[in-house]
């Protein structure tokens, strides 16, 4: 990986992260037409850099993060589904990371969903976000486990299945990612240095410009999100996802196929 793929990726990264159509599915796909081999720097690089994107909750969001011990706990409430089925199928999970045709089609299958999500949930008054619901949404967030699902999209769903309205959805999705990729990066690291493998000084140095990218991008990316889904909803996102999932299929069946490893 050089350091302008490195770049390409933050940047995919930091816009896609907080949306709901899958940064872990796009950066796939882009590592994929860009021939990154798909090793396992690659995987810890794709994991890694969404720590940039998360601070940028924790710096916009801050005075939440400093309300109240209540909004933790319901912070871990909705975390741990994550943390037990990540750790039970990991290596699962790491298989799905290589497949562009699994990310094509759950960007065409999540597409459907958020083309209905707001005819259905989209008139939902409700922002009061108890453990019950914290819960549920925990367990949706596990359905990105899948690559193209995307985790955004995932809790987002979620909270709106539960009443609640599109903005507080959105920003408890927010909220969430910060403990949960906080939570795979140190799992990820961890797995890595376990493995046997170390980091080289240009990897080390990927991996900071990746997550300063990331960062950057990412603050922009938030507060124009918030404002669009707020009045305009999920829509023009769902179009999104069907339409990429369809070219990719398109692309890997009559033009190339795409790596998958």
């Amino acid at each position: 990986m050089t350091e302008i793929q490195a770049i390409v990726l933050a940047i995919i990264e930091g816009i896609t992260e907080f949306l709901p159509v899958s940064s872990t599915g796009h950066m796939i796909l882009a590592s994929s037409f860009m021939g990154i081999a798909h090793d396992d720097f690659t995987k810890l690089f794709t994991i890694v850099i969404q720590l940039g994107a998360i601070l940028s909750v924790v710096i916009l969001y801050w005075r939440r993060f400093l309300q109240s011990w209540d909004f933790y706990k319901k912070l871990f409430v909705a975390f741990l589904p994550a943390v037990v089925l990540g750790l039970l199928l990991h290596k699962v999970i790491d298989r799905l990371l290589e497949s562009p045709l699994t990310v094509a089609v759950t960007l065409i299958l999540g597409g459907l969903v958020l083309l209905k999500i707001d005819d259905w949930y989209g008139q939902n008054t409700d922002q009061n976000i108890d453990y019950k619901k914290a819960l549920k949404i925990g367990f949706y967030q596990t359905l990105a486990m899948i690559p193209g699902v995307s985790r955004s999209g995932a809790t987002i769903v979620g909270g709106m299945l539960q009443g609640l309205n599109r903005k507080t959805a959105t920003e408890f999705s927010f909220f969430l990612a910060v403990p949960t990729m906080l939570g795979a990066t140190v799992k990820k690291l961890w797995d890595y240095y376990q493995d046997g493998m170390h980091l080289t000084s240009h990897q080390i140095n990927l991996l900071l410009i990746g997550n300063l990218i990331a960062f950057v991008v990412a603050m922009i990316a938030i507060k124009s999100f918030i404002n669009y889904v707020s009045q305009k909803g999920f829509k023009v996102f769902g179009y999104y996802r069907i339409i990429i999932g369809l070219v990719i299929l398109i692309i890997h069946f009559f033009i190339f196929p795409l790596a998958v490893s």
